[in-house]
């Protein structure tokens, strides 16, 4: 099942043209990511599922082994050949959802290590990725601007500076006008 996605990413940055968008290429890298975090999960639960069944499993095979003891205390032959033969029939389905254990833990490890594969190949290509023409003829603008002697608002410390400026003189005129106010009226009363 993951193969299935690492052959699909593969084969579209493969296809991917030079002049494929870089967007495009990430927004497909990511919805591969997406889809493999999807697929460990499945295998997770898929493990779970395994690990379950081995586990009632496990119970019947001690059932018919108990079942057998207790045939045999009583010299009951012919249940102890059916207990026998659930037990042998139970023991192999055990050894067999065992190694299904094992094989699932260790697609679901390689699996694992794939993902990690592809996140540090997505953040590669998010780091390196171009910035887009828009970007690109914003910065040569905003650097135009600033050798005409402009500044960025981002930038700009003294304009910060004198919007405080402004800003502190316009509350204090409002607070003298407000004074002012108080101050006719008392004077009235």
């Amino acid at each position: 099942m993951f193969e299935r996605l690492r052959a699909a990413i593969h084969a579209a940055l493969d296809a991917a043209a030079p002049r494929e968008d870089a967007r495009d290429r990430t927004a497909r890298m990511r919805e591969a990511v997406l889809a493999a975090r999807a697929a460990l999960e499945a295998m997770r639960d898929g493990i779970a599922a395994t690990d379950r069944a081995l586990a009632a499993e496990r119970i019947r095979l001690a059932d018919a082994e108990r079942r057998g003891r207790l045939a045999a205390g009583i010299q009951d032959h012919e249940t102890v050949d059916v207990a026998d033969a659930f037990a042998a029939k139970h023991r192999e389905r055990v050894r067999v959802l065992e190694r299904k254990l094992e094989a699932q833990r260790s697609e679901l490890a390689l699996a694992e290590q794939e993902l990690g594969e592809m996140k540090a190949q997505l953040q590669e290509v998010e780091r390196n990725r171009p910035a887009s023409d828009a970007a690109r003829s914003v910065e040569a603008a905003w650097r135009e601007l600033e050798t005409a002697g402009g500044s960025r608002p981002e930038t700009d410390v003294a304009g910060d500076v004198l919007r405080s400026r402004l800003d502190r003189a316009a509350r204090e005129a409002l607070a003298d006008q407000q004074l002012d106010a108080l101050k006719r009226r008392m004077g009235k009363q």
